[in-house]
Protein backbone atom coordinates (compact mmCIF):
# COMPACT_ATOMS: atom_id res chain seq x y z
CA UNK A 1 0.00 0.00 0.00
CA UNK A 2 1.38 3.28 -0.98
CA UNK A 3 1.14 6.20 1.49
CA UNK A 4 1.17 10.15 -0.26
CA UNK A 5 2.14 12.98 1.95
CA UNK A 6 1.28 16.49 0.76
CA UNK A 7 3.51 18.83 1.65
CA UNK A 8 3.30 21.45 -0.86
CA UNK A 9 2.42 24.25 1.52
CA UNK A 10 4.12 27.66 1.67
CA UNK A 11 2.75 28.59 5.23
CA UNK A 12 2.26 32.37 4.68
CA UNK A 13 0.55 32.63 8.01
CA UNK A 14 3.36 31.20 9.74
CA UNK A 15 5.58 33.70 7.91
CA UNK A 16 8.75 34.55 8.97
CA UNK A 17 9.06 30.92 10.10
CA UNK A 18 8.23 29.91 6.40
CA UNK A 19 10.90 32.26 5.09
CA UNK A 20 13.62 29.53 4.89
CA UNK A 21 11.90 26.24 4.84
CA UNK A 22 8.45 25.21 3.83
CA UNK A 23 5.14 24.91 5.95
CA UNK A 24 5.73 20.83 6.48
CA UNK A 25 9.34 21.57 7.83
CA UNK A 26 8.40 23.78 10.86
CA UNK A 27 9.79 22.31 13.99
CA UNK A 28 7.76 20.87 16.56
CA UNK A 29 9.35 19.61 19.53
CA UNK A 30 12.58 19.12 17.52
CA UNK A 31 11.08 17.29 14.72
CA UNK A 32 9.71 18.66 11.38
CA UNK A 33 6.18 18.32 11.39
CA UNK A 34 5.91 16.17 8.35
CA UNK A 35 7.75 13.20 10.40
CA UNK A 36 4.33 13.07 12.25
CA UNK A 37 2.34 11.83 9.63
CA UNK A 38 4.86 9.69 7.75
CA UNK A 39 5.60 8.18 11.93
CA UNK A 40 1.83 7.08 11.68
CA UNK A 41 2.36 5.66 7.87
CA UNK A 42 4.95 3.28 8.69
CA UNK A 43 3.48 2.27 12.40
CA UNK A 44 0.78 0.73 10.51
CA UNK A 45 3.24 -0.96 7.93
CA UNK A 46 3.06 1.00 4.89
CA UNK A 47 6.50 0.41 3.09
CA UNK A 48 6.37 3.03 0.11
CA UNK A 49 5.69 6.96 1.07
CA UNK A 50 6.01 9.33 -1.54
CA UNK A 51 5.74 13.14 -0.32
CA UNK A 52 4.13 15.97 -2.78
CA UNK A 53 5.80 19.62 -2.93
CA UNK A 54 6.10 22.58 -4.48
CA UNK A 55 7.31 25.62 -1.87
CA UNK A 56 11.11 24.71 -1.39
CA UNK A 57 10.59 21.33 -2.04
CA UNK A 58 14.27 20.55 -1.79
CA UNK A 59 14.89 20.93 1.42
CA UNK A 60 11.93 18.78 1.69
CA UNK A 61 13.46 16.39 -0.55
CA UNK A 62 17.05 16.43 1.13
CA UNK A 63 15.05 15.58 4.66
CA UNK A 64 13.02 12.66 2.92
CA UNK A 65 15.90 10.67 1.91
CA UNK A 66 16.84 9.90 5.72
CA UNK A 67 13.35 7.85 5.60
CA UNK A 68 15.22 5.45 3.12
CA UNK A 69 16.11 2.77 6.02
CA UNK A 70 14.28 -0.34 7.53
CA UNK A 71 12.99 -1.40 4.55
CA UNK A 72 10.84 1.94 4.00
CA UNK A 73 11.42 3.66 0.83
CA UNK A 74 10.42 7.17 0.51
CA UNK A 75 10.77 9.42 -2.21
CA UNK A 76 9.27 13.51 -3.56
CA UNK A 77 7.37 14.13 -6.21
CA UNK A 78 8.11 18.02 -6.73
CA UNK A 79 5.30 20.12 -9.09
CA UNK A 80 6.43 22.29 -11.22
CA UNK A 81 3.17 24.46 -10.25
CA UNK A 82 0.72 24.11 -8.00
CA UNK A 83 -2.18 21.49 -8.26
CA UNK A 84 -4.11 21.87 -5.36
CA UNK A 85 -3.87 18.33 -2.57
CA UNK A 86 -5.83 16.23 -5.16
CA UNK A 87 -4.20 17.28 -8.22
CA UNK A 88 -1.20 16.51 -6.59
CA UNK A 89 -1.93 12.71 -6.15
CA UNK A 90 -3.65 12.88 -9.32
CA UNK A 91 0.06 13.09 -10.92
CA UNK A 92 0.58 9.70 -8.91
CA UNK A 93 -1.62 7.50 -11.25
CA UNK A 94 0.54 5.50 -12.75
CA UNK A 95 1.43 4.56 -8.98
CA UNK A 96 -1.21 4.14 -7.20
CA UNK A 97 -2.77 0.29 -8.39
CA UNK A 98 -4.55 -0.22 -5.40
CA UNK A 99 -6.15 1.37 -1.92
CA UNK A 100 -3.93 4.32 -0.61
CA UNK A 101 -3.00 6.03 1.99
CA UNK A 102 -3.18 10.22 1.98
CA UNK A 103 -2.10 12.38 4.69
CA UNK A 104 -1.66 16.45 5.33
CA UNK A 105 2.06 16.69 6.21
CA UNK A 106 0.86 20.42 8.00
CA UNK A 107 -0.74 18.43 10.82
CA UNK A 108 0.40 16.79 14.09
CA UNK A 109 -2.14 13.96 14.93
CA UNK A 110 -2.26 10.41 16.80
CA UNK A 111 -3.39 8.80 13.89
CA UNK A 112 -3.89 4.90 13.85
CA UNK A 113 -4.27 4.93 10.17
CA UNK A 114 -4.49 0.65 10.28
CA UNK A 115 -7.64 1.17 12.36
CA UNK A 116 -8.30 3.40 9.45
CA UNK A 117 -7.77 1.23 7.01
CA UNK A 118 -9.85 -1.65 8.50
CA UNK A 119 -12.72 0.33 8.96
CA UNK A 120 -12.36 1.56 5.23
CA UNK A 121 -12.70 -1.80 4.45
CA UNK A 122 -15.35 -3.13 6.54
CA UNK A 123 -17.44 -0.15 5.07
CA UNK A 124 -16.52 -1.30 1.59
CA UNK A 125 -16.08 2.73 1.47
CA UNK A 126 -14.52 4.45 -1.59
CA UNK A 127 -13.44 7.02 0.92
CA UNK A 128 -12.15 7.07 4.32
CA UNK A 129 -11.62 10.18 6.22
CA UNK A 130 -10.25 10.44 9.72
CA UNK A 131 -12.20 13.41 11.33
CA UNK A 132 -11.28 15.14 14.83
CA UNK A 133 -14.09 16.82 17.20
CA UNK A 134 -13.81 20.58 18.21
CA UNK A 135 -15.65 22.74 20.32
CA UNK A 136 -15.88 26.09 17.27
CA UNK A 137 -16.93 24.31 13.66
CA UNK A 138 -17.32 27.45 12.49
CA UNK A 139 -13.37 27.91 11.46
CA UNK A 140 -13.36 24.39 9.95
CA UNK A 141 -14.93 22.32 7.04
CA UNK A 142 -17.60 20.56 8.99
CA UNK A 143 -18.40 16.81 7.86
CA UNK A 144 -22.26 15.59 8.18
CA UNK A 145 -22.79 12.18 9.42
CA UNK A 146 -25.52 9.58 8.94
CA UNK A 147 -25.89 6.06 10.14
CA UNK A 148 -26.92 5.06 6.62
CA UNK A 149 -25.37 6.31 3.58
CA UNK A 150 -27.61 8.50 2.19
CA UNK A 151 -29.53 8.93 5.24
CA UNK A 152 -30.03 12.24 7.75
CA UNK A 153 -27.39 14.23 9.44
CA UNK A 154 -26.76 12.91 13.30
CA UNK A 155 -24.97 15.91 14.64
CA UNK A 156 -24.00 13.45 18.05
CA UNK A 157 -22.64 10.88 15.73
CA UNK A 158 -18.87 10.44 15.99
CA UNK A 159 -18.46 7.49 13.35
CA UNK A 160 -20.41 7.22 10.42
CA UNK A 161 -21.35 7.76 6.58
CA UNK A 162 -20.35 10.79 5.33
CA UNK A 163 -23.57 12.81 3.83
CA UNK A 164 -23.07 16.35 3.97
CA UNK A 165 -20.10 19.32 3.77
CA UNK A 166 -19.75 22.85 5.15
CA UNK A 167 -17.22 25.17 4.79
CA UNK A 168 -16.79 27.47 8.20
CA UNK A 169 -20.36 27.55 8.73
CA UNK A 170 -22.11 30.42 11.34
CA UNK A 171 -22.83 29.57 14.51
CA UNK A 172 -26.58 28.11 13.46
CA UNK A 173 -25.79 26.23 10.22
CA UNK A 174 -22.67 24.06 12.51
CA UNK A 175 -24.79 20.82 11.85
CA UNK A 176 -22.30 18.96 13.46
CA UNK A 177 -18.74 19.47 15.41
CA UNK A 178 -16.35 16.94 13.81
CA UNK A 179 -13.57 18.52 10.89
CA UNK A 180 -11.73 16.78 8.50
CA UNK A 181 -8.99 15.85 10.17
CA UNK A 182 -6.50 15.72 6.66
CA UNK A 183 -5.84 11.90 6.58
CA UNK A 184 -7.93 9.79 3.84
CA UNK A 185 -7.77 6.14 3.11
CA UNK A 186 -9.01 6.41 -1.38
CA UNK A 187 -9.57 3.76 -3.73
CA UNK A 188 -8.06 4.26 -7.40
CA UNK A 189 -10.98 4.76 -9.29
CA UNK A 190 -11.49 8.15 -7.12
CA UNK A 191 -8.21 9.47 -7.81
CA UNK A 192 -9.16 8.92 -11.33
CA UNK A 193 -11.94 11.20 -10.95
CA UNK A 194 -9.48 13.89 -10.50
CA UNK A 195 -9.10 15.85 -13.74
CA UNK A 196 -6.06 15.30 -15.36
CA UNK A 197 -3.18 18.19 -15.52
CA UNK A 198 -5.64 20.73 -13.39
CA UNK A 199 -5.14 22.20 -10.55
CA UNK A 200 -7.89 20.17 -7.54
CA UNK A 201 -8.91 20.07 -4.37
CA UNK A 202 -10.15 17.52 -2.07
CA UNK A 203 -12.11 19.47 0.55
CA UNK A 204 -13.73 22.09 -1.53
CA UNK A 205 -13.98 19.58 -4.99
CA UNK A 206 -13.23 16.14 -5.01
CA UNK A 207 -14.92 14.73 -2.00
CA UNK A 208 -18.07 16.79 -2.78
CA UNK A 209 -18.16 15.30 -6.77
CA UNK A 210 -17.43 11.66 -4.44
CA UNK A 211 -20.68 12.55 -2.26
CA UNK A 212 -22.77 13.74 -5.25
CA UNK A 213 -21.78 10.71 -7.31
CA UNK A 214 -23.39 8.21 -4.75
CA UNK A 215 -20.27 6.39 -3.46
CA UNK A 216 -19.85 5.32 0.12
CA UNK A 217 -17.85 7.31 1.91
CA UNK A 218 -17.41 7.16 5.66
CA UNK A 219 -15.39 9.00 8.70
CA UNK A 220 -14.19 7.61 12.13
CA UNK A 221 -13.01 10.35 14.43
CA UNK A 222 -9.43 9.76 15.55
CA UNK A 223 -8.05 9.47 19.71
CA UNK A 224 -5.25 11.39 20.95
CA UNK A 225 -4.40 14.88 19.56
CA UNK A 226 -4.62 16.67 16.45
CA UNK A 227 -3.37 19.78 15.64
CA UNK A 228 -3.14 22.26 12.38
CA UNK A 229 0.02 24.20 12.58
CA UNK A 230 -0.93 27.10 10.20
CA UNK A 231 -0.47 29.35 12.61
CA UNK A 232 2.27 30.37 15.30
CA UNK A 233 -0.36 29.50 18.75
CA UNK A 234 -1.04 26.15 16.87
CA UNK A 235 2.44 25.67 17.01
CA UNK A 236 2.82 26.49 21.37
CA UNK A 237 0.01 24.20 21.53
CA UNK A 238 0.58 21.36 20.13
CA UNK A 239 4.42 21.42 21.73
CA UNK A 240 2.35 21.77 24.81
CA UNK A 241 0.21 18.66 24.57
CA UNK A 242 3.09 16.22 23.18
CA UNK A 243 4.81 16.76 25.91
CA UNK A 244 1.63 16.26 28.25
CA UNK A 245 0.38 13.62 26.53
CA UNK A 246 4.27 11.83 26.29
CA UNK A 247 3.23 8.49 27.58
CA UNK A 248 0.01 7.82 26.15
CA UNK A 249 1.20 9.00 22.52
CA UNK A 250 3.85 6.96 19.73
CA UNK A 251 5.93 9.51 18.95
CA UNK A 252 9.16 9.61 20.14
CA UNK A 253 10.71 12.59 22.79
CA UNK A 254 13.93 14.51 21.90
CA UNK A 255 16.94 14.15 24.44
CA UNK A 256 16.27 16.33 27.44
CA UNK A 257 13.80 16.46 30.30
CA UNK A 258 10.50 17.93 31.10
CA UNK A 259 9.98 20.07 34.02
CA UNK A 260 7.45 20.68 36.49
CA UNK A 261 5.38 22.99 34.87
CA UNK A 262 4.93 21.24 31.48
CA UNK A 263 8.88 23.14 29.88
CA UNK A 264 10.98 20.80 27.78
CA UNK A 265 14.65 21.92 28.00
CA UNK A 266 16.65 19.99 25.68
CA UNK A 267 19.94 17.97 26.55
CA UNK A 268 22.18 20.37 24.51
CA UNK A 269 20.73 23.90 25.52
CA UNK A 270 22.58 26.29 28.38
CA UNK A 271 19.39 27.91 30.90
CA UNK A 272 20.72 30.54 33.21
CA UNK A 273 17.07 32.15 33.12
CA UNK A 274 13.66 31.28 34.19
CA UNK A 275 11.32 29.20 31.78
CA UNK A 276 8.16 28.48 32.39
CA UNK A 277 5.61 26.21 30.02
CA UNK A 278 8.26 26.45 27.08
CA UNK A 279 10.65 24.53 24.58
CA UNK A 280 13.85 25.45 24.79
CA UNK A 281 15.38 23.33 21.90
CA UNK A 282 18.97 22.45 21.04
CA UNK A 283 22.40 23.87 21.27
CA UNK A 284 20.28 27.33 22.84
CA UNK A 285 21.31 29.42 25.33
CA UNK A 286 19.33 31.41 27.68
CA UNK A 287 21.28 33.74 30.19
CA UNK A 288 20.68 33.81 33.52
CA UNK A 289 18.31 37.03 33.69
CA UNK A 290 16.06 36.26 30.93
CA UNK A 291 12.36 34.97 31.89
CA UNK A 292 10.78 32.48 28.67
CA UNK A 293 6.87 32.10 29.07
CA UNK A 294 4.53 30.24 26.90
CA UNK A 295 7.19 30.06 24.09
CA UNK A 296 9.27 28.06 21.77
CA UNK A 297 13.17 28.78 20.96
CA UNK A 298 14.18 26.75 17.85
CA UNK A 299 17.52 25.31 17.75
CA UNK A 300 21.04 27.61 17.99
CA UNK A 301 19.32 30.60 19.31
CA UNK A 302 20.52 32.91 21.84
CA UNK A 303 18.54 34.53 24.15
CA UNK A 304 18.56 37.57 26.78
CA UNK A 305 15.44 39.27 27.39
CA UNK A 306 11.80 38.76 28.24
CA UNK A 307 9.69 36.24 25.68
CA UNK A 308 6.14 35.91 26.46
CA UNK A 309 3.75 33.87 24.28
CA UNK A 310 6.45 34.54 21.28
CA UNK A 311 7.74 32.38 18.63
CA UNK A 312 11.69 32.77 17.86
CA UNK A 313 13.59 30.98 15.21
CA UNK A 314 16.58 29.13 14.17
CA UNK A 315 20.27 30.70 14.92
CA UNK A 316 18.95 33.88 16.70
CA UNK A 317 20.58 36.44 18.37
CA UNK A 318 19.01 38.78 20.68
CA UNK A 319 20.03 40.59 23.57
CA UNK A 320 18.30 42.79 25.76
CA UNK A 321 14.77 42.27 24.05
CA UNK A 322 10.95 42.65 25.58
CA UNK A 323 9.18 39.71 23.45
CA UNK A 324 5.13 39.60 23.99
CA UNK A 325 2.85 37.68 21.06
CA UNK A 326 5.95 38.33 18.72
CA UNK A 327 7.17 36.01 15.74
CA UNK A 328 10.80 35.68 15.04
CA UNK A 329 12.36 34.54 11.98
CA UNK A 330 15.73 32.47 11.89
CA UNK A 331 18.73 34.47 11.75
CA UNK A 332 17.60 37.59 13.29
CA UNK A 333 20.04 39.79 15.86
CA UNK A 334 19.25 42.50 17.69
CA UNK A 335 19.70 45.09 14.33
CA UNK A 336 17.11 43.72 12.63
CA UNK A 337 14.60 42.69 15.21
CA UNK A 338 12.56 45.91 14.73
CA UNK A 339 11.60 45.07 11.29
CA UNK A 340 11.63 41.24 12.04
CA UNK A 341 9.04 41.24 14.74
CA UNK A 342 5.37 41.24 14.33
CA UNK A 343 1.82 40.46 16.36
CA UNK A 344 0.21 37.11 14.87
CA UNK A 345 -1.90 37.19 12.75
Amino acid sequence: MLGVIMAGGRGTRLMPLTDNRPKPMVPVLGRPVLDYVKDAMVEAGLKQIVVTTGYKGKEISSHVESWNENDVVAWVNQESTPMGTAGSVRLLMQEIKETIVVGSGDSVASFDVMDLIETHKKHQAAVTMAIWEVEDPTEYGIVGLSDTQGGRVDGNLKEGFIVKFKEKPSAEEAFSRVINAGLYIIEPHVIEMIPEGEKYDFSKQLFPMVLQAGLPMYAKTIDGIWFDVGHPLELLKAQKALIQNRDKLPFPMPSGRVLDDGSFISSTAKVGGQVFSSVISGDCVITENSVVKNSLIMKGTIFDGVAETSVIGENCNLKDVDLHDAVIGDFVNEASLEIRMGKYP
